[in-house]
């Protein structure tokens, strides 16, 4: 088969499109205690748009805006209404407990305004980076807004009908504990951690049973040493998987063939809490199944002695939800693979892909797949990590974007937009390198100063493919990396991008050691 992925640039794509309020503007959050003003938000990207509907039981003006501190001083403010002689909108900034001023340059855009049974939806989009000096520069951190409104269209002191709330835009998770609610702890027992400098061990285990089908809604993190604790991933085994063990990871063991992603955690990453609408199953059918805690210790400095009982706390309840998670691995197939980066390189690409055309072959009939959190995965080369969504040929989108990629931060982060994924589209994963202070070859590999590229796509409704990856055969590609002089690196780039690639499609609901399809397939470059 021919792919049409690399004869495309990743590049930024903005795209008019029809609104769909459960899709586009996927966050809700009530910004004061009696639920009178509701805020529901959402973006494209961390780069592009960012779009805001404010609900105020009120039938005269509304405000809101993004402050410092809590408080009105320095804030970025919109204010809006719908008067007798219509709409009114207008962005603004405060320099004090005084009446916000216009804003010179108007950042914000109005897309509706509306009223309805005593209630105002004021609808408006201003670009996530800052315009001018008087915006606020919306990050992926904590942010103070503010609100108030008014009982008339007479924008004067709002007296009392005022408030503020610390809200993440850009990773929001809702924090709920749900009716019937519980948590078991997935976490090593005691065990001796090696003073080598990468050591992976895992743990393969059979989970208190639950009877009936239970969701989990939240993935904490149970960290003894942090200094050492890389990452951590939990995989539900195939059924062939029937041993408990205790021991090092990839000797040869059959529980090495447990790849279905169940949760996960990364380096500077914290708690995780699953959509209000969505969760991971487990108990019930399932509850037979086994299962393998896989904890990356990184020891650079070879410490001796270390005992440690890291794991995954995961919180469930009885009360399911509407959908089914799942998680699907797409990248480069993990491990020792010949996928060589040259030293001294201060941009080095690699490229894998996902053609879901092949899923009708593991499963029928193929539902859409909504994707709408991803956890980005390199070592310490890595410097960017983009996730391209093509469909019959043209890109569409970014499923996912991380321009300046972080070692030490690595956290599932939910998307601002919910992403659908069409039987036949195409998943490029490309992932950027730096080797610039590195004099000898970088492969892809296990331990931190290897490296992998991978995407984990978190979406509903769950299907039994746990793993969309690939590899390309490098066998004819005749320059090594050894010893490639550094004014043919992007060359020897664009020759291992032109390799034919083997996908691997992982399947988990089989019985015996068979369950995934090998493809080898030629890239088409125009």
């Amino acid at each position: 088969m021919c792919s049409l992925l690399p004869s495309f640039s990743l590049l930024l794509i903005c795209t008019a499109g029809s609104w769909a309020m459960n899709v586009t503007m996927p966050f809700m959050e009530y910004l004061d205690q009696d639920r009178l003003v509701c805020l529901k938000w959402g973006f494209d990207s961390p780069a592009g748009d960012i779009t805001f509907q404010l609900a105020v039981n009120t039938t005269g003006w509304v405000g809101f805006g993004l402050s410092p501190n809590g408080d009105m001083m320095g804030a970025d403010i919109v204010i809006g209404g719908l008067g007798p002689k219509g709409s009114y909108f207008t962005d603004r900034y405060s320099t004090g407990n005084s009446m916000p001023k216009v804003d010179m340059q108007q950042s914000y855009t109005l897309l509706s305004m509306s009223e309805n049974q005593n209630q105002t939806i004021m609808t408006f989009r201003r670009s996530i980076k800052a315009c001018d000096d008087k915006d606020f520069q919306i990050t992926a951190q904590p942010i103070k807004l503010i609100y108030a409104y008014g009982k008339t269209d007479d924008i004067s002191y709002h007296g009392g009908r005022r408030g503020t709330k610390e809200v993440n835009l850009l990773n929001y998770m809702p924090r709920t504990i749900p009716a019937n609610s519980s948590y078991l702890n997935v976490t090593m027992n005691n065990i001796t951690v090696p003073s080598n400098t990468t050591y992976y061990h895992c743990k393969v285990m059979k989970l208190p049973k639950l009877g009936e089908k239970h969701h989990i809604y939240q993935i904490e993190p149970v960290i003894e040493h942090r200094d050492i604790v890389h990452h951590m991933l939990l995989y539900r085994c195939p059924l062939y998987v029937t041993n408990p063990y205790d021991k090092p990871c990839y000797i040869g063991d059959i529980g090495d063939a447990c790849f279905e992603v169940v949760a996960s955690w990364g380096v500077g990453g914290g708690v995780y809490e699953l959509p209000e609408n969505a969760a991971i199953p487990v108990g019930g059918e399932d509850s037979e199944r086994l299962y393998r805690l896989e904890i990356h210790y990184n020891n650079p400095e070879r410490k001796e002695g270390i005992k440690d009982s890291s794991g995954l706390r995961l919180h469930y309840t009885a009360k399911l939800r509407q959908h089914d998670v799942g998680i699907m691995t797409t990248g480069i197939l993990p491990g020792n693979v010949k996928y060589d980066i040259p030293p001294k390189a201060n941009q080095f690409h690699t490229y894998a892909i996902c053609n879901t055309a092949h899923f009708s072959k593991l499963l029928d009939p193929v539902p859409d797949l909504q994707v709408f959190a991803v956890l980005l995965h390199t070592h310490l080369a890595g410097r960017k990590v983009r996730v391209g969504h093509f469909r019959n040929g043209k890109q569409i989108d970014f499923l996912a974007l991380n321009e300046n990629y972080n070692f030490e931060l690595q956290q599932t982060v939910s998307l601002g937009s919910i992403k659908k994924i069409k039987q036949g589209d195409e998943i490029a994963v490309e992932c950027t390198y730096s080797t610039a202070n590195r004099t000898s070859v970088t492969q892809m590999g296990l331990a931190t100063t290897d490296e992998m590229c991978l995407a984990f796509l978190f979406y509903y409704p769950a299907i039994n493919i746990t793993s969309c990856i690939s590899i390309p055969d490098t066998k004819g590609v005749q320059m090594d990396a050894n010893t490639i002089p550094q004014d043919k690196i992007a060359e020897y780039e664009r020759l291992l991008k032109k390799a034919p690639q083997t996908q691997v499609i992982l399947d988990s609901n089989v019985s015996t050691g068979l369950g995934y399809l090998m493809l080898t397939f030629l890239f088409c470059l125009i």
